[in-house]
């Protein structure tokens, strides 16, 4: 060997060992990695998209479900039982604190399902606070039974028909974990399942430091084809401000959540991009239909008169939201736009005050998160907007600022008067809004944040999933919309563009209309 050659062999290694990982500047902590207790898109982002996967994923480009651990699928001509086949090259990636022996099987999928939904299941009590989309989505009450065929067959039995059965499954909740994993913890260990993740992602966890980084590796035998990044970061880096700046500097390649300034900012460097795409959320704010006087619709709706949501939007969204009237955007089937708004009317407010009995008003809380996101980019002027307006008919509120992982938890034991929230759909389907946000099973499981649970409401919302013909869906979700308008139950605020900034070297980052992210075919060129 030649020592040209010796030479340029040594060039190659310290070039190879500084090889920059995927960096990703998010905006706040996830809950933990046990995604089946949460149901923050923060928590499923650090969690289900990158470490674990499910039966089957929703194509958002193409709007249908497509295989993923499950290669095919069929259900019974009554819809109650449905048969998955699963591919036989899936694999757990390896972790510090496990090496897995064998690929996903049939009995990680039971294992999965049987700790969620049976409550004799020991595992189904290791959730401290229970599992809040199984709940919401009364998933409990749907499947009478998950079982192993062989392998790699297993069906799901059904107790009534559920057109929104097989499209839940791509949910983050739907994430499949290691029997094996679970077989050698122990219930008693059960925590290490929201420390100690083990899944069959893209990426393995290697380390989480609060309110700092998370940091993954690449799962080199992902049935979807090594990652194109060997390690992935997550930055957490709550300050918007701080995310572009880090951007612009090369610390991140990707940061999230920009705020509208920061977007145009991104737009007028040449060193980044801006990927965009219409989001299936909704900014609002819920009202607790429980707390006095939030209790009486005529309260509801005179809140909603008296906020100026145009000013609103304006000023917090500057441009990169629509201005919202329903639960979901309007491209959603079954959107109705006939129903009318809630214009912005100070005096029909006051005297729908008077009416109600409150004709100077009363003293209520207004909760908000400390730092910008998607669905809130500036906290701060959007709790202030609206205490300015309510202040004008009578209501004296107060701000009360929480950090987010709080703010969560609190909001889903119906502390709170008026929160600042937003709710993204998993799929294109309108359930995806009605039965974690209006259902009584949600008020229970905590997702459902105005706190009202009506029986003609509830059945509505039920009867929508037993049908699949879409027209008599259609009908159902329009007359659930006019109760959800009349009760008031929201404050719609936004339907929001999702953004995201990334340097000009990065390729293969798209930006989902769900909220979900994919960083196993991003690229650092």
């Amino acid at each position: 060997m030649n020592l040209r050659m010796l030479a340029a062999m040594m060039a190659v290694v310290p070039a190879l060992a500084m090889a920059k990982p995927l960096s990703v500047c998010t905006d706040a902590n996830p809950d933990g990695f046990d995604v089946v207790q949460y149901y923050a898109l923060v928590t499923t982002n650090a969690s289900a998209d990158v470490l674990f996967s499910r039966l089957v994923d929703y194509d958002a480009q193409a709007g249908k479900v497509v295989p993923a651990v499950a290669q095919s699928w069929s259900a019974s001509d009554d819809g109650l039982t449905w048969t998955f086949k699963l591919r036989s090259d899936v694999q757990f990636g390896a972790t510090d604190w496990f090496k897995p022996t064998r690929p996903l099987n049939a009995d990680d999928v039971v294992f999965t399902f049987e700790r969620v939904f049976n409550t004799q299941n020991p595992w189904y009590k290791t959730s401290p606070n229970g599992y809040p989309s199984v709940q919401s989505l009364q998933l409990n009450k749907l499947v009478k039974a998950v079982k192993k065929v062989d392998d790699h067959t297993v069906q799901f039995e059904l107790n009534y028909p559920d057109a929104t059965f097989l499209p839940t499954l791509t949910m983050g909740w739907a994430s499949i974990y290691s029997a094996e994993y679970a077989g050698k913890l122990g219930v008693a260990k059960a925590g290490d399942f929201n420390t100690k993740p083990v899944g069959s992602g893209p990426f393995v966890l290697k380390s989480f430091q609060k309110d700092a980084v998370i940091r993954y590796d690449a799962n080199t035998n992902w049935f979807g084809g090594k990652p194109k990044a060997e390690k992935l970061i997550y930055a957490i880096t709550p300050d918007a401000t701080v995310r572009l700046q880090r951007l612009k500097t090369g610390e991140c390649q990707i940061a999230l959540a920009p705020k509208p300034l920061d977007i145009q900012s991104a737009k007028a460097d040449k060193n980044l991009k801006v990927v965009d795409n219409a989001a299936f959320m909704t900014a609002f704010i819920a009202i607790n239909s429980q707390h006095k006087p939030l209790d009486n619709t005529l309260v509801r709706q005179a809140i909603n008169y008296a906020f100026d949501a145009k000013t609103y939007l304006k000023t917090v969204f500057d441009g990169t939201a629509q201005d919202a009237s329903r639960p979901f955007p309007p491209n959603t089937w079954s959107f109705d736009k006939d129903l009318g708004d809630y214009n912005y009317d100070p005096a029909k407010a006051k005297e729908l005050l008077k009416k109600a009995g409150f004709p100077n008003g009363f003293e209520t809380t207004i909760w908000t998160r400390p730092t910008g996101s998607v669905l809130n980019p500036n906290p701060k002027a959007g709790a202030e907007l609206l205490q300015s307006d309510l202040a004008k008919v009578g209501i004296k509120a107060s701000i009360k600022t929480i950090e987010w992982g709080e703010l969560i938890k609190r909001g889903k034991a119906g502390e709170h008067d008026l929160l600042f929230m937003g709710w993204a759909g998993d799929n294109g389907d309108p359930d995806n809004f009605f039965t974690p946000q209006f259902s009584c099973a949600a008020v229970q499981s905590g997702t459902n944040f105005a706190r009202y649970c009506d029986p003609q409401l509830d059945k509505l919302i039920t009867d929508g999933k037993k049908v699949s013909d879409i027209n008599q869906r259609t009908k159902l979700y329009r007359n659930a919309q006019k109760v959800i308008f009349d009760q008031a139950l929201w404050v719609p605020l936004a339907y929001p563009t999702a953004y995201a900034l990334t340097r000009a070297n990065v390729s293969g980052y798209k930006v989902n209309p769900f909220g979900r992210q994919d960083f196993a075919n991003v690229t650092v060129n």
